[in-house]
């Protein structure tokens, strides 16, 4: 349930050094200070002036890493920028430790409008693409075209593959988790994790697998990681129950964007059945299915991700959708006219997601 309870962990300027964040070639690293959050962000430059701006999302325990594989494909067609969502990768908590899919697409929209590169061709895996879903509803004039890869978009028969991660989300499971797995080396949890996400973990390098590992033993030093994982399924799940007009399907059918949808058929956190309906749901939409794909099908097969979104782009010509939509994100500051409210989707604007 949404609770206004303040997240259990120290404020950002008294968290403890831990290792640094690593950086493929050509990427760099740079830290965003937003009102109530700061984000980091991961981009290339671009191979030449004048190019669109992108901007990838990533999803449930991710970070900007998880697009490193992806972003230099499109170097020729797009400026990529890939953010660490708040208390997530190098991104420390947010103030008000909100972690809903509101307070996680406000984030976001925040970084648009204060960067000024709107609109976007903005990419979304799993609860990135839950939030950029809100983010092309609520604000089509920040976004061009929209790309979902095994969005995180709700599902009446939840895949029991799935569960697992869903239960984070109750009070008492993280540190009951958190006991039984202890001696738990980071190996063994990335061990785990890929194979919950790939549809054939050996397509993992041995150096892709030594980077994760190293990533995943900072992560475990970071004092908010596990509240901010549990937060951040809680609010996912909570965006499963809404119904009506601030659900994430409604919302879906509300899309200007021209939109790639992208799924994999041995995905064990998102149903491949839901390919179809997604594709229904958004009302410009084509879409890619990839057999052996699994859950992050732009980690696993970059090259096929990157052609169909290069056609995509070819097709639509980029072209941005400036209408105003129904809704409204609050960015902070007026962005395009002035802010009427505090409020997303029903949502008080300082809400809390978790307890």
């Amino acid at each position: 349930m949404p609770s206004t309870e303040p997240p259990s962990v120290p404020p950002a300027n008294v968290l403890p050094k831990v290792a640094a964040v690593g950086v493929a070639d050509g990427e760099r690293l740079r830290s965003v200070r937003l009102p109530g959050v700061t984000l980091t962000v991961r981009s290339r430059p671009p191979a030449r002036e004048g190019l669109p701006p992108a901007l990838y999302v990533h999803g449930l325990g991710g970070s900007s890493q998880n697009w490193s594989a992806l972003m230099p494909l499109l170097d020729g067609v797009v400026h990529s920028e890939a953010l660490d969502l708040p208390g997530f990768g190098d991104s420390p908590p947010p103030d008000d430790g909100d972690y809903s899919i509101t307070g996680h697409a406000r984030a976001v929209v925040r970084h648009l409008d204060a960067a000024g590169r709107g609109p976007v061709h903005l990419i979304g895996n799993s609860l990135g693409g839950a939030v950029a879903t809100r983010v092309a509803a609520a604000r089509p004039d920040l976004v061009r075209t929209l790309t979902l890869v095994s969005p995180a978009l709700p599902e009446i028969r939840v895949q029991r593959s799935a569960v697992p991660t869903g239960l984070l989300a109750l009070p008492g499971v993280v540190p009951l988790f958190n006991r039984l797995t202890r001696e738990w080396t980071a190996e063994q949890r990335v061990r785990g994790v890929t194979a919950l996400c790939y549809g054939d973990p050996a397509r993992v390098t041995p150096e892709g697998f030594r980077n994760a590992v190293e990533e995943m033993e900072r992560r475990l030093r970071l004092p908010y990681f596990w509240d901010a994982m549990a937060r951040s399924t809680r609010g996912l799940v909570n965006a499963y129950t809404v119904g009506g007009q601030h659900g994430l399907w409604r919302q879906a059918e509300r899309v200007l964007a021209p939109t790639l949808l992208v799924y994999g058929g041995r995905d064990q956190l998102v149903g491949y059945r839901m390919a179809q309906r997604a594709a229904r749901a958004f009302r410009d939409s084509r879409l890619l299915t990839l057999p052996d794909a699994g859950h992050v099908a732009m980690m696993e097969y970059p090259e096929a991700v990157a052609t169909a979104f290069r056609e995509l782009l070819a097709d639509t010509g980029g072209a941005a959708h400036t209408a105003d939509g129904p809704d409204a994100v609050d960015s902070g500051s007026p962005a395009g006219g002035e802010r009427t409210d505090g409020a997303v989707d029903g949502e008080p604007a300082n809400q809390t997601t978790g307890g």
